[in-house]
């Protein structure tokens, strides 16, 4: 090789080894975040491994979600609802490294009411995770874990008990799967029960256990008797519109409501289902007619001869043949003396009363479940619908729409909304004058007389002067044109004592169809049972010397009493005289 060569080959050799240096040092980082890299990869599977897949896992801490609620009471301080720590049991089958058999026999001994087919089932499930079951107690939690067994996994939850199971179950609602309120007040209060600050503060209702107890009792026993689709009822105390009582039947299970959305016995029918509630609406139509004075004397008799409106025929179930006065429109139940007293009255101030009455918009109350009132069209509110919505035909309102509307009628005319939650004592709600106090006095004489010597005899509560008006109607076809005979919807709608009303008590019976179908046969005694059950629990004792009936002096004369001796006035010697010129 010449010397030029050699001096090439010099240069050349040192360039040449600095190159292969430096793709070496290249070579070696991208080996070191390979490897890097490669380690965390590794490192997060382990992680989610452990966390997710590997065996045992930790029971989770309670955390503060929507399932920790505030408990829910009635006015007595007894529990309503209540959240507790529960442990929920789930199997990891693929991770169980015991024996299968002896694990199944070690759940059972632990697990007596889940049963061993179920228990079995998830220890022998083919998929990575399956719940054992949820909500078992600290100490069966305490002996699975001394299994030891890597397979199965605990976790701590928050779950809602309701102690009294079934009782106003649509009052007080329930929680769903997620730990929302879903219905009643669980649903209407969400906020205010899963709010932090206010957790450890009971929400307490205005119902009383002992109240509703009674009611839900002989509602259900009157269904099942007569073999109705369902029956609904309220007790309300007329001065402060609280509820004290509210049912809808079938009930359900507020412990495990799963899969009844759509049901019927999951729609309250106390403030969501909408009914033609009949002649109860008669009692309101004379209240109207005597503020507005259209008619000012009881004495005036209003002829019973069926009316023609239109294609519609009005007409007396029981027509008794002669012209009725005031109190014998209601005591009778006369749809065609009502008729005539709204017709004087006209749509505008119908229209104003039922709105003042709370009757023309939702149900009342906090509840979200509340059923709107369904009255005739704007446009078709004409002379026949007055007249057929004076005696409570043409018109669905709610029981409670009902009920607070008594409230208001009997206590001197006074509205005050209907509530849920209990009125601290000295607490004014707000109120509205509907009636005049001297209307109102009227008018419960002759709720009184409808019951002594009317179609709600059956009513009647010894001692407890109650009175009431029953309300037959036929139920909408389903088509939702005309009427089905063969079904009907039975109310009574009261109060007691009548000297002094205190609370008003409304049943409700759907659809009876064991032969008996008027509400003075179905619906009435419901009311009576209930009187008579709930009356020494609220403080209202029994009067049989007659020496507190109401004051209808004003009414005698002017109907036929069916026992005069039971009547104290009519024993005063205030027997019915026979009034000039009219005829019988």
């Amino acid at each position: 090789m010449s010397p030029a060569a050699l001096s090439r080959e010099a240069v050349r050799l040192p360039g040449h080894r600095q190159m292969a240096l430096g793709q070496a040092r290249q070579r070696l980082a991208i080996g070191i975040l390979l490897f890097v890299a490669f380690t965390l990869l590794l490192g997060l599977r382990l992680v989610e491994l452990a966390l997710f897949d590997g065996a045992p896992r930790r029971a989770r801490p309670v955390v503060a979600s929507p399932e920790i609620r505030a408990d829910i009471l009635d006015r007595n301080g007894v529990t309503l609802a209540s959240s507790f720590e529960a442990y929920a049991l789930a199997a990891r089958p693929r991770d169980i490294v015991g024996d299968r058999e002896a694990l199944v026999a070690a759940l059972v001994r632990i697990l007596p009411e889940r049963g061993e087919e179920a228990i079995r089932a998830a220890v022998y499930h083919d998929g990575k995770f399956r719940y054992v079951t949820r909500r078992i107690l600290p100490e069966q939690a305490e002996a699975i874990r001394r299994l030891g067994e890597p397979g199965l996994t605990l976790e701590r939850e928050a779950e809602r008990l309701y102690p009294h199971v079934g009782l106003a179950a649509h009052l007080v609602g329930y929680t769903g799967i997620d730990g929302r309120g879903e219905g009643g007040i669980e649903r209407a209060f969400e906020e205010r029960l899963t709010d932090p600050a206010q957790r450890d503060t009971p929400l307490v209702l205005a119902m009383d256990v002992r109240v509703q107890q009674a009611l839900e009792s002989e509602l259900e026993a009157q269904m099942l008797a007569q073999k109705a689709a369902g029956a609904a009822g309220v007790v309300m105390d007329v001065h402060t519109g609280e509820v004290l009582a509210m049912a809808s039947l079938p009930a359900f299970n507020a412990n495990r409501p799963g899969g009844l959305t759509g049901m019927p016995s999951h729609m309250n029918r106390a403030t969501l289902g909408v009914y033609e509630l009949g002649s109860t609406f008669k009692a309101f139509t004379i209240a109207m007619a005597l503020d507005t004075g259209v008619v000012t004397d009881l004495a005036e008799r209003f002829p019973t001869t069926p009316i023609a409106v239109g294609r519609h025929r009005i007409s007396d179930s029981h027509p008794k043949g002669y012209p009725l006065s005031v109190p014998e429109v209601l005591i009778y139940s006369s749809n065609v003396g009502t008729a005539r007293m709204a017709e004087r009255m006209g749509r505008a101030r119908q229209e104003e009363f039922l709105r003042r009455l709370g009757m023309m918009g939702r149900a009342p109350g906090e509840l979200k479940e509340s059923g709107r009132a369904l009255t005739p069209p704007a446009n078709n509110w004409g002379l026949s619908s007055v007249m057929t919505v004076g005696f409570g035909h043409g018109i669905a309102v709610t029981p409670l729409h009902l009920a607070n509307a008594y409230a208001t009628l009997v206590n001197g005319g006074i509205h005050r909304e209907a509530t849920f939650l209990k009125v601290p004592p000295g607490v004014e709600r707000p109120e509205t004058r509907v009636f005049s106090a001297e209307s109102s006095k009227l008018v419960n004489g002759m709720l009184r007389l409808a019951v002594l010597d009317g179609t709600g005899r059956q009513a009647d509560a010894d001692g407890y002067r109650v009175g009431g008006k029953t309300g037959t109607a036929e139920k909408v076809l389903e088509t939702g044109r005309g009427y089905d005979r063969r079904r009907n919807i039975t109310t009574f709608a009261g109060a007691f004592p009548m000297d002094a009303p205190r609370y008003v008590v409304v049943t409700m019976v759907d659809d009876p169809s064991a032969g008996l179908r008027s509400a003075g046969a179905v619906a009435a005694p419901v009311f009576k049972n209930v009187v008579n059950r709930v009356a020494p629990v609220l403080g209202v004792a029994p009067d049989t010397s007659g020496g507190s009936e109401p004051d209808i002096a004003a009414l005698a004369g002017l109907y036929t009493p069916r026992d005069p001796k039971r009547d104290p006035n009519i024993r005063a010697g205030l027997m019915p005289m026979p009034v000039a010129g009219a005829p019988r």
